[in-house]
């Protein structure tokens, strides 16, 4: 019996623990990514176990998502990155030089190998071959140390690709119509393994934009094979050495199986407010649009920035529209400058956007309020966008482009024949910006007001009293949990400032009860935690005193940060039992400690219901540890004492 792409890979990095679906493994970590709104906790978080140099293969530090530069805070913290990473041994990206996953694909992925980021998109480099994993700062930290990455074994789903690409159909078609399949829940501890006849006919940077967004299914990863088009963009980069035909066995076997026939795959597009509020672009022709934004991490490679100049060449954008474009990287930005379709594009009447995350975090280009934005981003949940009355709708870079010269949502195929797009044989690669560490690393880290030390949560008593501060339903995102935006990101390396927007946008009074009532619980529905990898969503509420969250279910990265800093992740053993718990009621988890090292369901006391209910955890034994000894930092510390 042969064996899949993603098991060889995972086979080859196993470090402890069986590839059984639901055990634990441990694998070993070639390379990680760090980002300026996740990386300067990490870097504190590094600098806390003491370990002078990383001890991966190739660690990089990109800043590209804190740019706007309002105040002292984001400056600041860009030098302090800069500092820390020539000091420890990471390559540093310096703002400007592009967006975290597109500049890692150009010039550090590599097929085979392992790479975990502090960004929820580092799945990206799935379209390279490699298990790329998103997770919180905490854990890329543990492994830039040398140690580690711990995660329950995905199951492992068969995405058979037959057919091809028709005209107007592009990888976001491709990752709309999984998203319509499996839901953000679909693919929570599973790993997307894409295969058969139709990958040929996906360009590897399309490759990418499924991968990428395979972050929304709730995926662990995604990942295609290797074949002659990932050599071409290799030999493109320069980078043709790292080359390795990667694919599954003649007779792999599956968890699951899935087959999608590229050729019935039409345009498609997210409605508000949840990447999976799929519909055909046909059914929604004619909504009209104040906004449109193109780029962010999923689609803003040189194809795909190449094929909305041709779209927009020789014409104006609709008056009653503003576009705006985000070129993915300096290269991409730089050949568009010499080849003269950023005039084009300009001449269109697009606004573009310095190469960083920008809109798609909030960051800038806020719509008008009770508008239609369209944008080419992965996700468009209720408030992220800075406009709490906006509707996000998500579709590829040529809907996208149609609906700004038509002022309304227009069905791509009724212009007529695609404009033709090839990739160069030889991109314009340039890494002066990206900054080599020291050799020696006597470097002095420069360090400025906004970084605070890091707080360290205490250990979990064998009693805990407290309020139900929120109920919450499905799908709270970690955008809910602590925002994102010009206002909150700069805040980042501050918990005691960071922690005042914590819920803000679901009760703004939610930090000032917490510390009257010297923290207390949090109640949610199903999918807890869903969205991004920031470890600040979990950073706060252990700041504020929360000890644990009961939810009916929770996202993967979500409660491994959870686990991480100290909050016990709780489910309803009867998920009707959610219904009984009202804010306000006054809880009491009995026999914490030794329930956890018994591996017991925890049992729960509702005062004002006089009720008892039971609570389980889905957590392997050194999860369990973690907890009892207050957070992986604390665990970390007792074992090397």
């Amino acid at each position: 019996m042969g064996e899949n792409l993603a098991r060889k890979i995972i086979k080859d990095h196993l470090v402890s623990g069986e590839m059984k679906p639901n055990e634990e493994i441990g694998i070993k970590i070639d390379q990680t990514l760090l980002q300026d709104a996740t990386g300067t906790m990490a870097f504190l978080e590094y600098e806390a176990m003491g370990i002078p140099r990383v001890k991966t293969e190739k660690s990089v530090c990109y800043v590209d998502h804190n740019m706007l530069q309002i105040g002292f805070e984001n400056a600041d913290d860009h030098l302090f990155l800069q500092s820390s990473s020539a000091k420890y041994g990471v390559y540093f990206s310096k703002p400007g030089n592009g967006i975290c996953h597109q500049v890692h694909l150009e010039r550090f992925a590599a097929p085979g190998k392992t790479l975990l980021g502090s960004d929820s998109h580092t799945p990206t480099g799935g379209a390279m071959g490699m298990i790329a994993i998103g997770a919180g700062g905490l854990d890329v930290a543990t492994a830039m140390a040398g140690g580690p990455y711990w995660l329950v074994m995905p199951k492992i789903v068969g995405v058979k690709l037959t057919g091809k690409l028709p005209p107007w159909v592009y990888g976001m078609d491709v990752i709309l119509t999984m998203l319509q399949k499996f839901t953000v829940k679909g693919g929570v501890n599973k790993i997307f393994e894409y295969y058969g006849p139709g990958v040929a006919s996906i360009p590897l940077v399309e490759r990418a934009a499924i991968t990428n967004m395979g972050a929304e299914l709730g995926a662990t990863t995604s990942i295609f094979p290797t074949d002659e088009e990932t050599r071409a963009y290799l030999k493109a980069q320069g980078r043709e050495e790292v080359y390795k035909k990667l694919e599954a066995d003649k007779d792999a076997t599956y968890d699951e199986y899935f087959e999608l026939n590229l050729s019935n795959i039409e345009p498609m597009i997210a409605l508000p407010h949840s990447p999976d509020n799929v519909r055909k672009v046909s059914e929604v022709s004619g909504t009209k649009v104040a906004q449109v934004a193109i780029g962010s991490c999923t689609n803003s490679s040189f194809y795909e920035m190449m094929l909305v100049a041709k779209l927009l060449k020789g014409k104006k954008v609709n008056k009653n529209v503003s576009l705006v474009i985000t070129p993915g990287s300096k290269q991409v930005l730089s050949m568009l400058a010499s080849n003269g379709a950023l005039a084009d594009m300009l001449d269109a009447g697009a606004r573009v956007l310095e190469t960083a995350c920008g809109p798609c975090i909030g960051m800038g280009q806020a719509p008008p309020s009770n508008s239609i934005s369209l944008r080419t981003y992965n996700r468009n949940f209720e408030g992220r966008n800075g406009t709490p009355t906006a509707k996000v709708y998500l579709a590829s870079p040529s809907v996208a482009v149609a609906a700004a010269l038509a002022g309304e949502i227009v069905d791509p195929r009724s212009l007529g024949e695609p404009p033709k797009v090839r990739l160069p044989n030889k991109f314009m690669y340039d890494d002066s910006m990206i900054l080599p560490p020291s050799e020696n690393g006597e470097v002095e880290i420069i360090r400025g007001p906004n970084i605070k030390p890091i707080t360290i949560p205490n250990p979990p008593e064998q009693t805990i009293t407290g309020e139900v501060l929120l109920k919450v339903g499905d799908d709270i995102t970690t955008d809910h949990i602590l925002p994102g935006g010009a206002k909150v990101l700069p805040l980042r390396s501050n918990i005691p400032a960071i922690s005042e927007f914590t819920f803000e946008r679901v009760d703004p009074t939610f930090p000032k009860r917490a510390k009257e009532k010297n923290g207390g619980f949090v109640v949610g529905g199903l999918n807890y935690g869903q969205g991004s990898s920031r470890e600040h969503a979990a950073i706060a509420p252990m700041y504020l005193g929360v000890k644990a969250i009961i939810a009916k279910t929770f996202a993967r990265i979500h409660k491994s940060n959870l686990i991480n800093f100290g909050i016990i992740p709780l489910t309803f053993q009867d998920q009707k039992d959610y219904d009984i718990i009202s804010q306000g009621d006054s809880l009491t988890l009995q026999n914490v400690l030794e329930s956890l090292s018994k591996n017991e369901p925890i049992k729960c006391f509702n005062k004002q219901k006089n009720k008892e209910i039971v609570l389980n955890y889905s957590l392997t034994q050194r999860e369990r540890e973690i907890l009892i000894d207050g957070g992986l930092l604390n665990h970390t510390k007792k074992k090397n004492m």
